[in-house]
Protein backbone atom coordinates (compact mmCIF):
# COMPACT_ATOMS: atom_id res chain seq x y z
CA UNK A 1 0.00 0.00 0.00
CA UNK A 2 1.29 3.43 -0.90
CA UNK A 3 0.23 6.65 0.72
CA UNK A 4 0.89 10.10 -0.69
CA UNK A 5 0.38 13.44 0.95
CA UNK A 6 -3.12 14.90 0.68
CA UNK A 7 -4.53 11.50 1.71
CA UNK A 8 -3.99 9.85 -1.67
CA UNK A 9 -3.66 6.14 -0.95
CA UNK A 10 -2.82 3.24 -3.23
CA UNK A 11 -3.52 -0.35 -2.16
CA UNK A 12 -2.15 -3.31 -4.08
CA UNK A 13 -3.83 -6.69 -4.26
CA UNK A 14 -2.90 -10.04 -5.74
CA UNK A 15 -6.50 -10.91 -6.43
CA UNK A 16 -8.27 -10.30 -9.74
CA UNK A 17 -11.16 -8.38 -8.17
CA UNK A 18 -10.25 -4.91 -6.84
CA UNK A 19 -12.69 -5.17 -3.93
CA UNK A 20 -10.70 -8.11 -2.52
CA UNK A 21 -7.41 -6.44 -1.61
CA UNK A 22 -4.84 -9.06 -0.65
CA UNK A 23 -1.08 -9.62 -0.71
CA UNK A 24 -0.05 -13.26 -0.80
CA UNK A 25 2.82 -14.52 1.32
CA UNK A 26 6.18 -14.08 -0.31
CA UNK A 27 5.16 -11.27 -2.65
CA UNK A 28 6.41 -8.41 -0.47
CA UNK A 29 9.36 -7.44 -2.62
CA UNK A 30 7.30 -7.58 -5.80
CA UNK A 31 4.61 -5.46 -4.18
CA UNK A 32 7.16 -2.92 -3.03
CA UNK A 33 8.80 -2.76 -6.47
CA UNK A 34 5.54 -2.37 -8.34
CA UNK A 35 3.90 0.15 -6.07
CA UNK A 36 6.88 2.51 -6.07
CA UNK A 37 7.08 2.14 -9.85
CA UNK A 38 3.41 2.97 -10.23
CA UNK A 39 3.57 5.99 -7.97
CA UNK A 40 6.77 7.23 -9.56
CA UNK A 41 4.94 7.16 -12.88
CA UNK A 42 1.88 8.93 -11.44
CA UNK A 43 4.02 11.72 -10.03
CA UNK A 44 6.50 11.80 -12.92
CA UNK A 45 9.46 10.83 -10.79
CA UNK A 46 12.62 9.75 -12.58
CA UNK A 47 12.57 6.03 -13.29
CA UNK A 48 15.26 3.73 -14.61
CA UNK A 49 14.06 0.15 -15.21
CA UNK A 50 17.59 -1.22 -15.39
CA UNK A 51 18.57 -0.04 -11.93
CA UNK A 52 15.35 -0.88 -10.07
CA UNK A 53 12.99 1.37 -8.19
CA UNK A 54 14.62 1.41 -4.77
CA UNK A 55 17.94 2.18 -6.42
CA UNK A 56 16.27 5.02 -8.30
CA UNK A 57 14.99 6.65 -5.10
CA UNK A 58 18.41 6.14 -3.51
CA UNK A 59 19.93 7.88 -6.52
CA UNK A 60 17.55 10.79 -5.95
CA UNK A 61 18.66 10.87 -2.32
CA UNK A 62 22.33 10.86 -3.29
CA UNK A 63 21.61 13.76 -5.62
CA UNK A 64 20.01 15.63 -2.72
CA UNK A 65 16.53 15.46 -4.22
CA UNK A 66 14.89 12.92 -1.86
CA UNK A 67 15.01 11.56 1.69
CA UNK A 68 14.40 7.83 2.11
CA UNK A 69 13.87 5.79 5.30
CA UNK A 70 13.17 2.08 5.68
CA UNK A 71 12.02 -0.26 8.45
CA UNK A 72 11.61 -4.00 8.03
CA UNK A 73 9.39 -5.80 10.55
CA UNK A 74 10.83 -9.22 11.34
CA UNK A 75 9.04 -11.93 13.37
CA UNK A 76 12.44 -13.41 14.26
CA UNK A 77 13.71 -10.21 15.88
CA UNK A 78 11.78 -8.63 18.76
CA UNK A 79 13.58 -5.33 18.19
CA UNK A 80 11.88 -5.11 14.79
CA UNK A 81 8.34 -5.78 15.97
CA UNK A 82 7.28 -2.63 17.81
CA UNK A 83 6.40 0.97 17.11
CA UNK A 84 8.99 2.49 19.45
CA UNK A 85 11.92 0.98 17.56
CA UNK A 86 10.24 1.92 14.29
CA UNK A 87 10.05 5.54 15.49
CA UNK A 88 13.67 5.51 16.66
CA UNK A 89 14.84 4.06 13.35
CA UNK A 90 12.85 6.44 11.14
CA UNK A 91 13.84 9.51 13.19
CA UNK A 92 17.49 8.46 13.13
CA UNK A 93 17.48 7.95 9.36
CA UNK A 94 15.75 11.29 8.76
CA UNK A 95 18.24 13.15 10.93
CA UNK A 96 21.28 11.64 9.24
CA UNK A 97 19.99 12.95 5.91
CA UNK A 98 18.87 16.45 6.86
CA UNK A 99 20.40 19.11 9.12
CA UNK A 100 17.03 20.76 9.68
CA UNK A 101 15.63 17.43 10.91
CA UNK A 102 18.64 16.96 13.16
CA UNK A 103 17.98 20.31 14.86
CA UNK A 104 14.59 19.02 16.05
CA UNK A 105 16.12 15.89 17.54
CA UNK A 106 18.87 17.93 19.21
CA UNK A 107 16.30 19.91 21.16
CA UNK A 108 14.73 16.72 22.49
CA UNK A 109 18.18 15.35 23.32
CA UNK A 110 18.97 18.43 25.40
CA UNK A 111 15.54 18.40 27.04
CA UNK A 112 16.24 14.86 28.25
CA UNK A 113 19.49 15.73 30.00
CA UNK A 114 21.65 15.03 26.96
CA UNK A 115 20.36 11.52 26.53
CA UNK A 116 20.53 10.37 30.14
CA UNK A 117 16.73 10.04 30.18
CA UNK A 118 14.85 8.06 27.57
CA UNK A 119 12.09 9.94 25.75
CA UNK A 120 8.59 8.50 25.93
CA UNK A 121 6.81 7.05 22.92
CA UNK A 122 4.61 10.16 22.87
CA UNK A 123 7.70 12.38 22.72
CA UNK A 124 9.14 10.35 19.87
CA UNK A 125 5.84 10.57 18.00
CA UNK A 126 5.75 14.36 18.44
CA UNK A 127 9.36 14.53 17.31
CA UNK A 128 8.65 12.63 14.10
CA UNK A 129 5.49 14.65 13.49
CA UNK A 130 7.47 17.87 13.80
CA UNK A 131 10.26 16.59 11.56
CA UNK A 132 8.03 15.50 8.67
CA UNK A 133 6.09 18.77 8.97
CA UNK A 134 9.22 20.89 8.51
CA UNK A 135 9.50 22.90 5.28
CA UNK A 136 11.74 20.33 3.61
CA UNK A 137 11.78 20.94 -0.14
CA UNK A 138 12.46 17.35 -1.22
CA UNK A 139 10.15 14.30 -1.06
CA UNK A 140 10.35 12.14 2.07
CA UNK A 141 9.85 8.40 1.60
CA UNK A 142 9.00 6.18 4.58
CA UNK A 143 8.90 2.46 3.79
CA UNK A 144 7.54 -0.07 6.30
CA UNK A 145 7.92 -3.62 5.04
CA UNK A 146 6.16 -6.79 6.31
CA UNK A 147 3.84 -5.07 8.77
CA UNK A 148 2.06 -8.39 9.39
CA UNK A 149 5.20 -9.64 11.17
CA UNK A 150 4.45 -7.32 14.06
CA UNK A 151 2.61 -9.44 16.68
CA UNK A 152 -1.08 -8.89 17.29
CA UNK A 153 -1.66 -11.29 20.19
CA UNK A 154 -0.30 -9.44 23.22
CA UNK A 155 -0.68 -6.01 24.75
CA UNK A 156 -3.40 -3.37 24.72
CA UNK A 157 -2.80 -1.97 22.22
CA UNK A 158 -0.77 -4.68 20.52
CA UNK A 159 2.53 -3.81 18.76
CA UNK A 160 0.78 -4.11 15.40
CA UNK A 161 -2.04 -1.78 16.46
CA UNK A 162 0.52 0.79 17.54
CA UNK A 163 2.22 0.68 14.14
CA UNK A 164 -1.15 0.98 12.38
CA UNK A 165 -1.97 4.03 14.51
CA UNK A 166 1.43 5.45 13.62
CA UNK A 167 0.68 5.11 9.89
CA UNK A 168 -2.81 6.58 10.23
CA UNK A 169 -1.49 9.53 12.23
CA UNK A 170 1.11 10.30 9.58
CA UNK A 171 -1.54 10.25 6.86
CA UNK A 172 -3.73 12.61 8.87
CA UNK A 173 -0.97 15.24 8.79
CA UNK A 174 -1.67 15.89 5.08
CA UNK A 175 2.01 16.56 4.35
CA UNK A 176 2.21 16.92 0.58
CA UNK A 177 5.82 15.77 0.18
CA UNK A 178 5.51 12.77 2.51
CA UNK A 179 5.20 9.36 0.81
CA UNK A 180 4.58 6.19 2.83
CA UNK A 181 4.79 2.65 1.52
CA UNK A 182 3.46 -0.22 3.67
CA UNK A 183 3.64 -3.87 2.61
CA UNK A 184 1.88 -6.74 4.38
CA UNK A 185 0.10 -10.04 4.02
CA UNK A 186 -3.72 -9.75 3.97
CA UNK A 187 -4.35 -9.84 7.70
CA UNK A 188 -7.93 -8.78 8.48
CA UNK A 189 -6.99 -6.19 11.11
CA UNK A 190 -4.47 -4.55 8.79
CA UNK A 191 -6.94 -4.41 5.92
CA UNK A 192 -9.64 -2.99 8.18
CA UNK A 193 -7.33 -0.29 9.50
CA UNK A 194 -5.95 0.84 6.16
CA UNK A 195 -8.74 0.27 3.64
CA UNK A 196 -10.46 3.51 4.66
CA UNK A 197 -7.40 5.36 3.32
CA UNK A 198 -7.59 3.65 -0.04
CA UNK A 199 -8.51 5.73 -3.06
CA UNK A 200 -6.98 3.48 -5.74
CA UNK A 201 -6.35 -0.26 -5.93
CA UNK A 202 -4.12 -2.10 -8.38
CA UNK A 203 -4.25 -5.88 -8.77
CA UNK A 204 -0.94 -7.77 -8.91
CA UNK A 205 -2.69 -11.08 -9.60
CA UNK A 206 -1.55 -11.32 -13.21
CA UNK A 207 1.70 -9.39 -13.14
CA UNK A 208 3.80 -11.02 -15.86
CA UNK A 209 7.09 -9.81 -14.38
CA UNK A 210 6.46 -11.56 -11.07
CA UNK A 211 5.46 -14.80 -12.82
CA UNK A 212 8.51 -14.64 -15.07
CA UNK A 213 10.80 -14.26 -12.05
CA UNK A 214 9.30 -17.38 -10.52
CA UNK A 215 9.66 -19.39 -13.74
CA UNK A 216 13.25 -18.21 -14.21
CA UNK A 217 14.19 -19.15 -10.65
CA UNK A 218 12.63 -22.62 -10.81
CA UNK A 219 14.22 -23.23 -14.20
CA UNK A 220 17.65 -22.24 -12.90
CA UNK A 221 17.33 -24.69 -10.00
CA UNK A 222 16.04 -27.53 -12.18
CA UNK A 223 18.74 -27.17 -14.83
CA UNK A 224 21.60 -26.66 -12.36
CA UNK A 225 20.82 -29.60 -10.06
CA UNK A 226 23.02 -32.57 -11.01
CA UNK A 227 20.38 -35.16 -10.10
CA UNK A 228 17.48 -33.41 -11.86
CA UNK A 229 19.57 -32.95 -14.99
CA UNK A 230 19.47 -36.71 -15.42
CA UNK A 231 15.69 -36.61 -15.80
CA UNK A 232 13.94 -36.62 -19.15
CA UNK A 233 13.41 -33.19 -20.65
CA UNK A 234 9.62 -33.56 -20.54
CA UNK A 235 9.80 -34.36 -16.82
CA UNK A 236 11.90 -31.27 -16.12
CA UNK A 237 9.45 -29.10 -18.03
CA UNK A 238 6.55 -30.63 -16.12
CA UNK A 239 8.22 -29.74 -12.80
CA UNK A 240 8.81 -26.16 -13.91
CA UNK A 241 5.25 -25.71 -15.19
CA UNK A 242 3.61 -27.32 -12.15
CA UNK A 243 5.63 -25.42 -9.54
CA UNK A 244 5.22 -22.12 -11.39
CA UNK A 245 1.46 -22.50 -11.65
CA UNK A 246 1.05 -23.44 -7.98
CA UNK A 247 3.48 -20.88 -6.59
CA UNK A 248 0.64 -18.34 -6.26
CA UNK A 249 3.08 -15.44 -6.35
CA UNK A 250 5.39 -16.80 -3.63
Amino acid sequence: MWIHGKRTFLALSTTPHPSDSRLVAGSGKSVLWFVIFYCCCLHKLRFSPSSGIIEDIIAQHEAGSAIITYFYCDFRDEDKQNCRNLLLSIISQLCTQSDICCDTLSRIYLAHDKGTRKPSDETLTRCLTEIVSLPVQVPIYIIVDALDECPNESGLPSPREEVLDFVKNLVSLHVSNLHICVTSRPEIDIQSALELLTSLRVSLHNQSGQKKDIVDYISSVVYSDTKIRRWREEDRKLVIETLSERADGM
